[in-house]
């Protein structure tokens, strides 16, 4: 009979650099120590959640001080260190300066690893994809430690352990799986069989500030003083679906990561700080029954998808008409358009519009945002 997934909850006030050291040891601990995770001349990657460089107080990425605990701790391991990300726009090494993690990763001699070269291989225990193109870095390291952010999301509801590992897949390749696959349900399939093939040792999310609201990206800052630690990913998430009261079989990652084996959101040992000191209720997250995923490509369907998925929405007054949304549209023909000239905010076709919702994770200057339709809003009451 298999054992119960660990999740430690570690209590951590802010991100003053003695307090986040010490909570990370007693995470690491609660799980055996380090040394279960990083050993001598191994090397080990942490991956890092870099969607786009900024600054640390937004809350898009785990923030610099708990990168640098983390850090500590691996190396005290004599293992062969080297982190990154392949952000969603922009290169690695612009993204982490940006995000302040570059600043602490010279200072401790931690190179980035190479997430810009292209790989690909086989792998016979996916299931959905059975052929990734990844990361030389992750490819050739032994072992991935998995840093992620507490955020909400537009297509998956939450991004955390599980979505993390789509950072391996280099550059624009991560676009053509989202126009390949083109709603939430086969999206979090092809996050599960990412895990699969890269097979991360450990997971740890920094929840100490998370993010609620309109995120990834621009959504708002909301304390939750928790460090979590697990070696499962679905385990991880779906303590963390406990935390803000969101059912977690509406989180596809979730249920595929259950069904395909990657791990398990019922048979859970928590350890550390209880659960309760934790909760959440009113953070701001998608808790609707309705899928964001969209349906099938038929006239009919795009009609009915149009009354009632959640569409993105563009600010006017927010809009300063950079074009970044237009950039990382992976629909083909693209979903938005300089329909009304370039001195106005773009359009969308949302007959060509697949709901990744990419545009609105990108977006500079939170001038997008996802909406209910009329009809949507009457099913989810």
């Amino acid at each position: 009979m298999a054992k119960p997934s660990k999740v430690a909850l570690v209590y951590c006030e802010n991100y003053q650099l003695d307090d986040v050291r010490k909570s990370v040891k007693v995470g690491l601990n609660l799980l055996g120590g380090v040394e279960q995770f990083s050993r001598p001349d191994e090397k080990i990657v942490i991956k890092v959640n870099m969607l786009i460089g900024d600054d640390p107080a937004k809350c898009v990425g785990p923030h610099p001080i708990v990168f640098q605990a983390v850090l500590e701790e691996i190396l005290g391991t004599k293992s062969d260190v080297s982190f990154g990300d392949s952000p969603g726009f922009g290169s690695p090494k612009a993204a982490a300066r940006q995000a302040g993690l570059l600043a602490v990763a010279e200072k401790l001699e931690v190179p980035l690893a190479d997430f810009e070269t292209p790989v690909t291989q086989s792998y016979s225990n996916t299931h959905l994809i059975k052929q990734f193109t990844l990361a030389k870095g992750v490819v050739e390291s032994d072992g991935i430690i998995s840093l992620c952010k507490l955020k909400s999301h537009g297509l998956t509801r939450l991004t955390g352990a599980i979505k993390n590992q789509f950072g391996c897949i280099p550059g624009m390749l991560k676009a053509e799986f989202h126009s390949r696959l083109p709603n939430a349900d086969l999206f979090s399939q092809m996050l599960v069989d990412v895990n699969l093939a890269v097979k991360p040792r450990l997971f740890i999310m920094d929840g100490i500030v998370a993010m609620e609201g309109n995120g990834p990206r621009n959504g708002t800052p909301r304390p939750m003083h928790v460090l979590l630690f697990s070696t499962d990913p679905v385990a991880l998430d779906a303590i963390v679906c406990r935390m803000v009261y969101l059912d977690e079989t509406l989180v596809e990652p979730i249920k595929y990561g259950n069904a395909f084996g990657l791990g398990s959101s019922q048979d859970i040992s928590l350890l550390g700080d209880p659960l309760e000191r934790f909760i959440v209720p009113d953070f701001q997250v998608n808790r609707a029954k309705v899928s964001t995923s969209g349906t099938r490509q038929s006239k009919i369907g795009k009609m009915v998808r149009n009354w009632i998925i959640p569409h993105p929405v563009i600010s006017a007054d927010k809009c300063n008409h950079c074009g970044r949304c237009e950039t990382v549209c992976p629909a083909q023909p693209k979903a938005l358009s300089w329909a009304n000239g370039k001195n106005n905010p773009p359009v969308y076709d949302y007959n060509q519009c697949i709901r990744c919702y990419c545009c609105q994770e990108l977006c500079p200057h939170d001038a997008i945002s996802i909406k209910v339709p009329l009809l949507g809003q009457l099913i989810r009451r």
